[in-house]
């Protein structure tokens, strides 16, 4: 369903995997069609728009797990076999046929010379000195090898021809070294989400600035921005825009015309000095939503016309910095997933056990800040107030407990990393 203007100033509760499908549902129009080629190199966060296909197999040819001798396993028919070295191979150089009853000193990656048919690590055999000229030497195989011990067989990791990413994945340094490892310098990319920030109120000051009575320094403008950049978008910050409606209606114009989204925080409500609501109504449309989570239930979602009579999606947050941090990674994340291509599912709870007693939960779902103790349970922050953000710095995770569940120490729960939220 597409953002619609608000059916009345108190909508009634909805679950949070309701408002992130119509979230989802409202972003898909304006997902991201541009593409650009961009280094491999430079490809960390960024959502690939084709296919990565290998040109060539993974190894490339059959080569040596470790260190020791490439020989022919029926050479060593027992224990304590003494073969001729004939020959020396490093990684990067190709070797000569092996001749019955010789063996290659080798190295790991190295080439397998043709004939041999397994490795013996160097740890099982004994080097003895040559006993004519010519010879590299001898060894001493300690232990009675198996065909294709220690070998890694051409295209084992990846056969020629395989897509090896698909598009729509994030990339992440696994998956630059895997473009890497098939020759692919260059991926196509989706263009990064852009995402103007700006935020609202008189009241607030940048940290270096003098406090003034009732002023408070602007952490939520540090945090988003912060957290836009953690999920892989251009963050285009506006500043702090003044309680006036014009300035409001101005700033929300500026935003729309360079972003894909626009992203505030707190402002949008009835009071005398809270702008947003009005501005937006005027430049745009605005849908107001409560949803059932805790910390965070106020929600604005909307759209913000253009001049060339597109529009930029928009999305206020609740002001309180607990709430606008946890409502960013569960409703404005599968947003921006839908904008770069990537799926918008979210990451998979993880089954830990807490070590702590939750005994008076709330009816709504809750976001509660926690992380993993030196004995591997979960472990809480002893204040869960919306504006304690020391909670989050504490915090590795969320803990995403259904409304009205109470928990006792050693229950199972469902546990969210913050580092995987921002994927």
């Amino acid at each position: 369903m597409s953002p619609t203007a608000p059916r009345s100033d108190r909508s009634p509760m909805q679950s949070l995997d309701e408002a992130v499908s119509r979230l989802i549902e409202g972003a898909r129009p304006h997902a991201i069609a541009e593409t650009e080629t961009i280094s491999t190199f430079d490809a960390l966060n960024r959502v690939l728009a084709e296919e990565v296909r290998s040109n060539l197999s993974v190894p490339p040819e059959d080569n040596s797990e470790m260190d020791g001798y490439a020989l022919r396993a029926t050479d060593v028919p027992v224990a304590g076999a003494v073969l001729v070295v004939s020959q020396r191979v490093p990684a990067g150089q190709v070797g000569q046929p092996l001749q019955p009853g010789t063996a290659a000193r080798i190295f790991t990656g190295a080439q397998i010379p043709s004939g041999a048919d397994a490795v013996v690590m160097q740890e099982l055999c004994d080097a003895m000195p040559p006993e004519r000229d010519g010879e590299l030497g001898r060894v001493r195989v300690q232990a009675v090898p198996a065909a294709g011990q220690a070998i890694r067989r051409r295209g084992e990791d990846v056969r020629q021809g395989a897509v090896v990413l698909s598009p729509g994945m994030r990339m992440t340094p696994q998956a630059m070294g895997m473009a890497a490892s098939v020759g692919a310098g260059q991926l196509r990319v989706r263009r990064k989400p852009r995402v103007a920030l700006f935020s609202t109120g008189d009241e607030l000051a940048m940290p270096g600035e003098p406090l003034k009575p009732g002023a408070i320094y602007n952490s939520n403008r540090f945090t988003l921005r912060g957290l836009l950049q953690a999920a892989g978008c251009d963050a285009i910050d506006l500043g702090i825009v003044p309680d006036k409606l014009d300035a409001t209606r101005e700033a929300l114009r500026r935003a729309a015309a360079q972003a894909d989204l626009v992203l505030t925080c707190g402002g949008v409500s009835v009071g005398e000095e809270d702008h947003l609501r009005p501005a937006l109504q005027a430049e745009g449309r605005l849908d107001l939503w409560s949803i059932a989570i805790k910390p965070g239930k106020p929600l604005a979602f909307g759209a913000v016309r253009r001049d060339d009579g597109g529009e930029a999606l928009y999305m206020g947050l609740p002001g309180n910095p607990v709430s606008s941090t946890v409502t960013f990674l569960v409703a404005v994340m599968p947003v921006l997933r839908v904008l770069c291509g990537a799926p918008p599912d979210g990451p998979k709870p993880i089954a830990m056990t807490a070590g702590f007693d939750w005994p008076k939960p709330n009816v709504r779902r809750e976001f509660l800040r926690a992380r993993v103790a030196s004995d591997g349970w979960l472990e809480i922050y002893p204040n869960q107030g919306s504006g304690v953000l020391t909670s989050m710095v504490w915090a590795d995770g969320l803990i995403d407990n259904p409304g009205g569940r109470a928990v006792a120490r050693g229950d199972t729960v469902s546990f969210l990393p913050l580092g995987l939220l921002l994927q």
